[in-house]
């Protein structure tokens, strides 16, 4: 509140001659004041108290608070042994590397003088051989190669022929297919800036290369994606269900939005300028025959699809969030929306180990007909906050609970947001983009990198193909679509 809206202050004089009118008139003003003053002292509470449990913050926002426990009571604490030790749980498989799979090259190793007494008169064959394979930078991982192309005159036509340039070198440019792939990967899914992937080449092979040049290149590798990602959306329209989730992206200082489509075979990001159904529509069409899962976001309500999963993680942080701000029968009604909430998650998860049917088939028929009570049981007693969750579990319950029908589809939308955490990092490094231009460069080519985690494929390789196929017409275009189970 501004000091210009506050009332005047006086002394004690000035008061003590004034009407008892004038004096009522004041004295209502400053509780409608002070009512205000409570109401936004609430509202930032409330704001600063919120974490990754009670909203839609990143954990990596939370900070780490002392306990407000007695220190005797702390160390009592501290002394208990741990529910869950750290490290490899029982029943871990574990991934113990046992090899690599191959050799380049044998390298034998022969004393030459005995450790003993000094002699270098040893026999010829060995008593035992020990093996030890190991991975190692070599000397100049990178090499500067001059190609002299011949050309030469044929003796039956009498035309010039010009040898041909190996596959992985494009004409005009001094980086390679593959090396223009690994500052691909680097500035992409290892988000080293241009300036360290400068460095890292003088390292490596002792040459120099601008800036100017590396972002060239990012945008030169990100142009040959184009038909790759094109043909990875067209077929992303006809997928019986997808996970859709946005985040922001700064653009020259302004707020842009980038959107992300996946499922467990593909992930596709878009650089989108505003958080509007027209993003949605983009993706994925006029409408979707399948089906999405999503938070709750306003935009996704009225979309036409066959049926939509909201995320139940959201629901559950949004209960919580009424728990640690509210009060009297609000928690009380927190706490039993929370209880049902992590049932559901807890049943699933058994269905997830189990696969048995019939038995998550009988529990989610009691479930519903429990949820729907609990919920026209609470709503004539709740608050503002609690009456717009149980509102929208009464309103929106085929979106909150398609999974209890359909379990093949999860009841979160973690899938989307563990997507999106390549692309948050990569914003929190570069800040954003400097043009849009750029910002669609950079969605195609986190595109590329997300699905070829999620395909199990190497990055670099596909970065590679697709630049050697950008100038060689008889090779193929490397393909983001995964191959039909077969």
């Amino acid at each position: 509140m501004r000091d210009n809206h506050l009332p005047k202050q006086k002394d004690e004089e000035s008061l003590r001659q004034l009407p008892v009118e004038q004096l009522v008139e004041m004295v209502v003003q400053q509780q409608k004041i002070i009512e205000i003053l409570q109401q936004e002292i609430e509202r930032l509470k409330i704001k600063l108290g919120t974490d990754s449990q009670t909203s839609s913050k990143p954990p990596s926002t939370d900070l780490l608070k002392k306990p407000s426990k007695a220190k005797e009571k702390l160390a009592e604490v501290e002394t208990e042994p741990a529910s869950r030790k750290p490290g490899g749980q029982p029943g871990h498989k574990g991934k113990t590397r046992k090899g690599f799979g191959r050799i380049d090259r044998y390298e034998l190793l022969r004393p030459e003088q005995c450790s003993h007494c000094g002699s270098s008169n040893l026999e010829s064959e060995p008593t035992h051989v020990s093996c030890q394979q190991v991975a190692q930078l070599v000397e100049a991982p990178i090499e500067v190669v001059e190609y002299q192309r011949h050309s030469c005159r044929c003796r039956s036509c009498g035309q010039e022929t010009t040898a041909s340039l190996p596959i992985r070198v494009i004409p005009g440019q001094d980086l390679d297919a593959g090396l223009q792939a690994l500052l691909g990967w680097l500035g992409n899914y290892g988000h080293l800036p241009y300036e360290k992937q400068a460095e890292l080449l003088w390292e490596l092979g002792e040459i120099e290369v601008g800036v100017g040049t590396l972002a060239a290149t990012n945008q030169r590798v990100a142009k040959t994606l184009t038909q790759a990602v094109d043909e990875l959306l067209e077929w992303v329209r006809c997928q019986p269900h997808v996970h859709l989730d946005e985040t922001p992206w700064i653009v020259k200082g302004i707020k842009e939005w980038l959107w992300v489509v996946a499922n467990h075979s593909f992930c596709l990001f878009h650089a989108g300028d505003t958080r509007s159904r027209a993003e949605i529509e983009y993706l994925l069409g006029s409408s979707f025959d399948g089906v999405i899962s999503s938070d709750d976001l306003s935009v996704y309500n009225g979309y036409p699809v066959q049926a939509q999963q909201k995320c139940l993680a959201h629901l559950r942080r949004h209960v919580q969030k009424l728990i640690k701000f509210g009060r009297g029968i609000q928690v009380t009604i927190g706490e039993m929306l929370l209880s049902l909430v992590d049932e559901a998650f807890r049943q699933y998860r058994h269905w997830q180990e189990t696969q048995n049917c019939d038995f998550y088939q009988a529990w989610a028929a009691g479930f519903q007909l429990r949820l729907a009570g609990t919920v026209q049981q609470l709503l004539p007693l709740a608050g503002y906050e609690a009456g717009k969750i149980l509102r929208s579990l009464r309103d929106k319950k085929e979106q909150w609970w398609y999974f209890l029908d359909h379990p093949q589809v999860p009841p979160d939308n973690n899938l989307a947001e563990r997507a999106l955490r390549l692309a948050v990092t990569k914003r929190k490094v570069s800040g954003g983009s400097r043009s849009m231009e750029r910002f669609t460069d950079t969605a195609m080519l986190l595109s590329v990198a997300q699905t070829c985690r999620f395909q199990g494929r190497s990055v670099i390789q596909f970065l590679r193909d697709s630049l050697s196929a950008m100038v060689h017409a008889e090779l193929p275009f490397p393909s983001l679509i995964p191959p039909a189970p077969t």
